[in-house]
């Protein structure tokens, strides 16, 4: 009897450990890289705002030439 309860306990835990799409369509760090608050206190100079510039661009680089391929292989 005490196996039956930590099979249907292990099975619960499982389930909600198992990532939806909701879950994998989530912005997470990279959301938050875009559209984040400045922060008074975080330390900013040209090199780091030059560099964090570039970094947005690339991403928004990769994630065009990610749609551009996906687009091409379906058209």
């Amino acid at each position: 009897m005490e196996e039956n309860k930590k099979t249907s306990n292990d099975q619960n835990e499982s389930a909600e450990q198992k990532p939806g799409v909701k879950q994998f369509f989530q912005l997470g760090e990279v959301g938050g890289y875009f559209f984040r608050k400045k922060d008074p206190s975080r330390f900013s100079d040209v090199n780091i705002r030059m560099m964090h510039g570039i970094n947005k661009i690339s991403i928004i680089v990769f994630i065009l030439g990610i749609l551009y391929i996906i687009l091409r292989r379906f058209f």
